[in-house]
């Protein structure tokens, strides 16, 4: 049995399990050259060697399957496709891939024939475009050069998909489909060929706008196409930007990949990375509930979605993450009691009788609010207090910066109120807190910092008084004035405070 086995393995034809990248380049001096590698829109060194009489040699063991480059001295650069296999082509500048002679790889064949196809194709387009300027638009000649550039960008597409199609089976076919987008039908019309939605080439567009991704297949992420199309997606240009859409959608996409695959990792971050400093009010929303549901709890199969992080950064993660919950649009704002100057009456924002409160976290020692401060008070006095929108201050005033902040308050003539964890009260509750809660206050107040995020001063919410509604938050004065005048619906109020001034 033992040599009827031996004699079936010497039998069997060899297969080699080499990984190599073998690359010529006529023409080139001896000197040292990289592969690169992309990660989502990321170019990446991915390993340097020497190139001799015009070749060289990379392990392909150490890469992973993706659009890989070569970059020359120079700043010379040339992509081609590596899917796991050895990789054996030859080129030449100053056009890499139009000279490019592949002896070994069947992906790289087919992606050479395919940006074979489209550079004639678009070549031919480019000077007819060219022709189609100097022609008069009402001419039927212009008309006519018109409808064979058309046809040509539809030759094109009807190339894309089949080439999809029949190379599915490979890197490049993948990729290929995923480059191009999903046929939107007409939108659906009544009795008397009335569109009966006019939305609805949008909604198809946007519910089916990830078909022609596999999203299962980690090998996408190594190409800048993926990360164009989430980029994309989840712009403002493309999908509307409210956090719970943006969210809803994203949760849509994620929940399709594998919980513990690169294009899982590679689209969380991205998303998150954009969402914990929006450019838009509110936007945070989605980090608060992308973080949860991702980053602190565990996917369907019990383990962790997120493998990637230290436990010690993803536990504060998760804290910022309760943190905000409570602080995003629309939240209910935590109430917040603590002492006025005098440290005998203790105020809070709740008690308010007023349409709005400005929550304006502010300190005596921060440059920032010696100089917003007092343009506050004016916006105040001379438009706020009338309108029914009060101030409700809040400041750290232990140990010297409570004299600081007394004689700001005076110095500056400060007549919205104004509250403090005060020097005395900080001592006396870190020995025994229950002195003041519940009877004047809340561990929430005594520990506003954290309550409300705030890492930095000046810091501004906006609540809506009659529910208790967060409504705005983190603005600068000039916004903080446009927004209140937008809200009363008041834009054309003058302006107290210059436009684009934010301190």
């Amino acid at each position: 049995m033992k040599h009827l086995l031996l004699a079936l393995l010497l039998a069997l034809p060899f297969v080699s399990f080499e990984q190599n990248i073998h690359i010529k380049v006529n023409n080139q001096k001896d000197t040292t050259v990289f592969l690169v590698k992309y990660y989502g829109k990321n170019l990446l060194y991915a390993d340097t060697a020497q190139m001799v009489h015009g070749e060289v040699t990379f392990d392909g063991k150490k890469q992973k399957p993706g659009v890989l480059g070569l970059l020359l001295p120079g700043q010379k650069f040339f992509e081609f496709l590596y899917n796991g296999h050895d990789v054996d082509f030859s080129t030449e500048g100053p056009d890499f891939v139009a000279n490019m002679k592949v002896k070994k790889s069947d992906e790289n064949k087919l992606f050479l024939e395919y940006i074979t196809h489209l550079k004639v194709n678009r070549d031919k387009a480019t000077a007819m475009t060219a022709k189609l300027d100097s022609l008069k638009k009402d001419s039927k000649e212009y008309k006519d050069l018109k409808a064979k550039i058309d046809k040509i960008g539809e030759e094109v597409k009807a190339f894309q998909k089949d080439f999809a199609e029949k190379n599915k089976g490979y890197l490049v076919g993948k990729i290929v489909k995923m480059s191009t987008d999903v046929d939107v039908p007409d939108a659906p019309k009544d009795a008397k060929g009335n569109v009966i939605d006019s939305n609805f080439r949008y909604y198809f567009y946007r519910d089916h706008f990830f078909d022609n991704i596999d999203l299962k297949d980690d090998r996408l992420v190594n190409s800048p196409i993926f990360d164009q199309k989430i980029s994309y997606f989840f712009g403002p240009k493309f999908l509307l930007q409210n956090p719970d859409t943006v969210a809803q959608q994203a949760e849509k996409i994620l929940d399709q990949m594998n919980p513990h695959g690169e294009m899982f990792k590679y689209t969380i971050t991205h998303l998150m990375v954009d969402a914990e400093q929006p450019k838009i009010m509110g936007m945070d929303k989605v980090f608060v509930l992308l973080g949860d549901k991702y980053y602190c709890h565990n996917a369907p199969d019990g383990k962790p979605y997120v493998d990637w992080m230290t436990d010690e950064k993803l536990n504060d993660l998760c804290d910022k993450v309760n943190i905000q919950k409570h602080l995003t649009i629309g939240a209910q704002a935590i109430d917040i009691t603590l002492p006025d100057s005098t440290e005998k009456v203790w105020k809070d924002f709740y008690s308010l009788k007023c349409d709005y409160v400005v929550l304006y976290f502010w300190e005596a020692t921060c440059g920032h609010c010696k100089k917003a401060t007092p343009v506050l008070e004016q916006l105040y006095e001379k438009k706020f207090k009338k309108r029914g929108i009060e101030v409700f201050g809040v400041s750290k005033a232990i140990g010297e910066d409570m004299k600081l902040w007394k004689d700001f308050i005076r110095t500056n003539k400060l007549t919205f109120t104004n509250v403090a964890l005060t020097d005395s009260i900080y001592k006396a509750a870190l020995k025994n807190s229950s002195l003041f809660i519940p009877k004047y206050t809340t561990i929430e107040s005594l520990n506003y910092s954290q309550t409300y995020d705030i890492y930095s001063t000046p810091t501004i919410y906006v609540v809506d008084q009659k529910t208790h509604k967060i409504i705005a938050k983190r603005l600068g004065l000039s916004q903080l004035e446009d927004f209140m005048d937008r809200l009363q619906h008041q834009e054309n109020a003058k302006k107290i405070v210059p436009k684009g001034k934010e301190f």
